[in-house]
């Protein structure tokens, strides 16, 4: 297959480049530099690990119509009593994967943990921690699953799935601070109504420090603009980069998880182009706040996401 895998990190100096310029113009010079790369910078490279077949799930994002379009759902569409009574007919595991989050992971697990007989099983799989991470978890009522060495968020989401035994799959972040207690059935009721669904991600409002907007840099700069270019079905997506996930335990089954932080990209596309994108779904999950990073910490991360999506993009 072709990817940018040589010039990934070339990419992403001209991206950080528009920004610097001009903010103004930032996404535009975002872009323009994917459009540049994407027709002169292509390279050929080995195909990795086993994965679903980008050549076959190409069919999958190019066979776009009005209706093969992921399901959105909004707030007004969330009927609580009607979750908690369809999910009495399955089981639910959530998997909170967690490094150094002492100060916000108890009240993360005690909001999943508030609707009685909702979830089958609570593992916090806490990723080589140095403060109380897996102590502050144990006191909650959460299974721990403690690695022995920092191993990275995909990894530690593997971790945790190796261990979970319900149908369902729930995926928190362990650092959000205003985690509500709706997130888990909001979650898993597209796979509760409609048995193609695969998988589903929240999407939200993402303050900045004290702005009400202006959150999830990588997501709008580096996640969103290359899954419209490059994967046309899944620039619906608002929040591709979503910590908040749910899927069948079966469907991630089939699919390799990223080890790294492009692990939510990569698990978007591969199970896009595994099942279609009609098997995709998101839920509005109102406002969302957790630690802004600095932005000299979101280079890396943007080119993990840059990095995991490329390597999907099947043959022009």
């Amino acid at each position: 297959m072709y990817v940018l895998a040589d010039s990934v990190q070339e990419l992403m100096d001209q991206i950080f480049d528009s920004l610097a310029i001009n903010h103004k113009y930032g996404l535009r010079g975002i872009r323009e530099c994917y459009r540049t790369h994407i027709r002169e910078r292509s390279v050929e490279v080995v195909k990795k690990s086993p994965r679903a077949s980008v050549e076959e799930g190409a069919a999958n994002l190019n066979r776009m119509t009005p209706h093969n379009v992921p399901w959105s759902l909004t707030g007004e569409d969330f009927h609580l009593e009607e979750v908690l009574e369809a999910a009495l007919s399955t089981t639910v595991s959530v998997i909170i994967p967690a490094r150094n989050e002492s100060s916000t992971i108890g009240a993360v697990i005690e909001a999943v943990l508030h609707h009685e007989g909702l979830v089958t099983e609570l593992l916090v799989v806490n990723d080589y921690s140095s403060d109380d991470t897996a102590t502050v978890a144990a006191r909650h009522g959460a299974q721990v699953i403690t690695l022995d060495e920092a191993s990275g968020k995909g990894r530690a989401m593997s971790a945790g799935l190796k261990e979970a035994t319900s149908e369902l799959v729930v995926f928190l972040d362990a650092d959000v601070t205003n985690t509500s207690a709706n997130y888990v059935p909001q979650l898993i009721q597209p796979l509760l109504e409609r048995s193609e669904i695969q998988l589903v991600k929240g999407y939200y409002v993402r303050p900045l420090h004290d702005m009400p907007t202006g959150g999830g840099r990588v997501n709008e700069l580096a996640a969103r603009p290359i899954l419209s270019l490059l994967f046309p079905g899944l620039g619906e997506i608002r929040q591709p980069l979503a910590g908040e996930t749910a899927g069948r335990r079966s469907a991630f089954a089939d699919i390799t998880l990223e080890p790294t932080y492009g692990v939510e990209i990569a698990m978007l596309i591969d199970m896009a182009q595994r099942f279609g994108v009609q098997s995709l779904a998101q839920v509005d999950l109102g406002t969302r706040r957790h630690r802004n990073r600095p932005i000299e910490e979101l280079r890396p991360m943007a080119v993990d996401v840059l990095r995991a999506a490329l390597e999907r993009h099947p043959p022009s």
